[in-house]
């Protein structure tokens, strides 16, 4: 008797058959192929997926012409990441790509001590275990820090001048997203500092997301803060059409947010990243060494206002806001 198996399962195994010859004819007609890893779905990341095959491309590689990528999407669940990174492994390619999120890279080099990986992440690479320096990683693995984690207090303080009497703030983080779990505490540190009350919203799932916002009355909070990961990210829509629904002020870790009808954001482009780690990888398959290329660290931190949204929620934006922005949205 055939035992069961749901679609994406079906689905991934097909993938994989298919895909293994592809990827063993590329190794032996000299074509490098890189392995990419994510936590997340393809459909949601059209924008910085073209990023990264544009960095692939700065550095003389194409997809389909001079380099083959085998992808393996975890498609939210991000407790396959360990099982598809092995198989990359098996596969033996050349690099393994984990841009977005730092479980993917811990996945990876937990997996491999001789691939190369790159990787980008929000929160401080040294402190999550990834490599044991910024300046020199050591180690197969190197990437970008685009610190959207680490600036957690500081969207902290630009949401409080927006709702000044507010006292209860809610975190929406994905409890199994390493790179969540270590700003709460300072975040929580500096909340208290100025009398607020930091909660957090623990999320493995899109129900989670829902309960959440159905909450937000009974514990009383009153604005809220959405830490960069893979669950957020790909489920944007949800959260922009609940934080609508309820009146909710929101302000988010990255600027995608905002352009997609988010209240404010801020922090460095996800999408910038991606390409950074594009062209890191490229770097990495014309020779060189992990250990010896520096963790690059985001410079550029935007903050974004969307007044049509703040419109919308019934919130005038104060003067010393709307000065501080890099952009504002009308």
């Amino acid at each position: 008797m055939i035992a069961a198996m749901n679609r994406r399962e079906f689905i991934t195994l097909l993938g994989g058959a298919a895909a293994w010859p592809v990827a063993a004819r590329a190794q032996q007609a000299g074509m490098p192929v890189i392995g990419f890893l994510n936590p997340g779905s393809p459909e949601h990341l059209v924008e910085p997926m073209a990023a990264f095959r544009k960095g692939l491309s700065e550095t003389g590689y194409i997809e389909g012409h001079n380099l083959t990528i085998e992808f393996r999407w975890a498609h939210n669940d991000t407790g396959r990441l360990p099982e598809l990174a092995a198989d990359l492994v098996r596969r033996q390619v050349a690099v393994i790509a984990t841009p977005g999120y730092g479980a993917a890279a811990l996945a990876a080099k937990a997996a491999t001590t001789t691939i190369p990986i790159v990787f980008s992440t929000g929160g401080d690479p040294v402190q999550i275990g990834l490599v044991a320096s910024l300046n020199r990683p050591g180690g197969n693995v190197t990437g970008i820090s685009y610190m959207n984690a680490e600036l957690a207090p500081k969207r902290l303080g630009l949401l409080h001048e927006l709702v000044p009497r507010a006292k209860r703030f809610g975190a929406l983080l994905n409890v199994d997203d390493p790179v969540n779990r270590v700003p709460l505490p300072d975040l929580q540190a500096r909340g208290a500092d100025i009398g607020l009350a930091i909660e957090p919203f623990y999320l493995r799932s899109d129900r989670d997301i829902d309960l959440a916002f159905a909450s937000l009355q009974e514990r009383r909070t009153e604005a809220l803060l959405v830490f960069p990961s893979t669950l957020l990210f790909n489920r944007r829509v949800q959260v922009l059409t609940l934080a609508a629904r309820h009146l909710a002020p929101i302000i988010y870790p990255a600027r995608e947010w905002a352009m997609a009808g988010g209240l404010m954001s801020y922090g460095s482009s996800f999408t910038e990243q991606w390409l950074q780690a594009g062209i890191y990888t490229g770097r990495v398959l014309k020779g060189e060494k992990p250990a010896e290329l520096p963790i690059l660290r985001a410079t550029k931190f935007e903050f974004i206002i969307n007044l049509q949204t703040a419109k919308a929620l019934g919130l005038d934006i104060p003067p010393t806001l709307l000065g501080l922005a890099d952009e504002v949205i009308e």
